[in-house]
């Protein structure tokens, strides 16, 4: 297997596969090297993808691609033991072509797109694990793998290996991550009669809802769960940085197990049938934790990249804008000859002055700030329910003794003055 390609990309997610189509489709040879039996089967997300990002790469491929259901209905939940505000948009100018996002089974789509890339041109070995880099005189010039004479070469290697890229840990371009910099998450698809999923979430067939779901979802820890609607299953799960699991004491399958019977959540689940399981570990460090992401003879891209936004739960559409943006910095490297760090460097002004890096630098602070003060989600989402209920709750009370009474309940146990200092805080991790 000792050839040599122009592009080896390890990982066949959205970020890898999106790499190796750019590149092949602009007549490059590619070798793009997945570990799993298919692309799709190791990879795990919630399960929305963003048309944008994606039609950016193949236009109009809503019109082929394995998609579930056109996502018309945003919901966010902020959950006590049992109750939950509910705020969110529905539009049914999202469920008009081209859309705005869908729902998807990653196992079918992630196959649909690396054959798509294989269309294009590249090459596609399964069940095949890189070991490490190969580097000669300070520059990556291929890979290792596990089969035998599996050493390939190529003059650019693209590192598309997840989260925990132990090639770029290898190459120096980032440390261990921090238990407070990645978050475990672990998610069921349950499948249920798309009329069931219809009459319960209030849908047509070509329409999808999703469901954010913050606080008692996590038994109050930093973290979000989620449930989203497929033609014929739904998608739940649930997750929180391991610092958080590690503190409580959280087993991940029991948190997701808490959540399937929460007495909110259980009657939407009702006679579904599980058909599978996963966990996966997700980038959580946002802007502080972007490592190096360009070298000579090297780049990275998607979650080895760290290129995930947890506020607004976005990861597979920065994985394929990142993947593009890698590609086509290695094709102007090969207009050139030019392979060196100097060259793909092109690759990293193109991120950082996309939407990537600027959103991921807009939340620079939020993650620590939430994980430092556990207050926002065991504290205030309670808080937040007793309030609404109390104010929607016609006893024969004056509305404006209620509306002293809430103010009392908020402000009672921590002082007006904190209170403020934490909306302060939250604000300002934000805005």
């Amino acid at each position: 297997m000792s050839e040599k390609f122009d592009v080896i990309v390890v990982g066949a997610g959205p970020a890898g596969t999106a790499c190796a189509y750019t590149c092949a489709k602009a007549g490059l040879s590619v070798l793009l090297i997945e570990r799993g039996e298919y692309p799709g089967s190791k990879n795990v997300m919630g399960g929305v993808l963003y048309r944008k990002q994606m039609e950016d790469i193949i236009p109009n491929f809503w019109k082929e691609a394995p998609l579930e259901r056109p996502i018309i209905e945003q919901r966010f939940w902020m959950m006590d033991k049992e109750s939950a505000v509910s705020f969110g948009y529905k539009g049914l100018e999202w469920g008009r072509e081209p859309y705005n996002n869908f729902t998807v089974l990653r196992a079918k789509f992630d196959q649909w797109f690396a054959q798509k890339a294989v269309d294009a041109g590249a090459l596609l070995i399964n069940e095949t694990v890189v070991t490490e880099c190969l580097v000669e005189n300070g520059k990556v010039v291929g890979v290792r793998t596990d089969r035998p004479d599996g050493d390939v070469f190529a003059h650019v290697v693209v590192l598309a290996d997840g989260v925990n890229s132990l090639l770029s840990k290898q190459l120096g371009f980032h440390k261990e991550f921090r238990p407070d910099e990645v978050a475990l998450t672990v998610m069921e698809v349950i499948n249920l009669p798309k009329e069931k999923i219809n009459d319960r979430f209030n849908l047509e067939d070509n329409q999808g809802c999703t469901i954010e779901i913050f606080g008692d979802s996590t038994k109050g820890n930093l973290g979000t769960a989620f449930l989203y609607t497929n033609k014929e299953s739904l998608n739940i799960g649930v997750g929180t940085t391991l610092s958080s699991m590690m503190n409580a004491k959280l087993k991940p399958y029991d948190l997701l197990d808490y959540l399937k019977n929460h007495p909110m959540i259980k009657p939407l689940l009702l006679d579904g049938e599980s058909m599978e399981y996963l966990a996966h570990l997700i980038p959580e460090g946002g802007f502080n934790s972007v490592p190096k992401v360009a070298g000579n003879g090297v780049v990275v891209v998607g979650d080895a990249a760290q290129l995930v936004n947890a506020i607004h739960r976005e990861g597979s559409n920065m994985a394929m804008a990142s993947g593009k943006m890698a590609g086509e910095a290695i094709i102007m490297a090969t207009e050139e000859n030019n392979f060196s760090e100097s060259s793909l460097n092109r690759y990293r002004e193109a991120l950082y002055n996309s939407f990537i890096i600027k959103d991921l630098e807009k939340y620079k602070d939020a993650t620590q700030t939430f994980e430092n003060h556990p207050q926002y989600f065991k504290e205030y989402v309670p808080i937040m329910n007793q309030a609404v209920s109390k104010f929607f709750t016609v006893d024969g009370a004056p509305k404006k003794e209620k509306q002293k009474e809430i103010m009392k309940s908020i402000t009672g146990k921590k002082g007006t003055f904190k209170v403020l200092q934490d909306i302060y805080r939250a604000w300002k991790a934000v805005k």
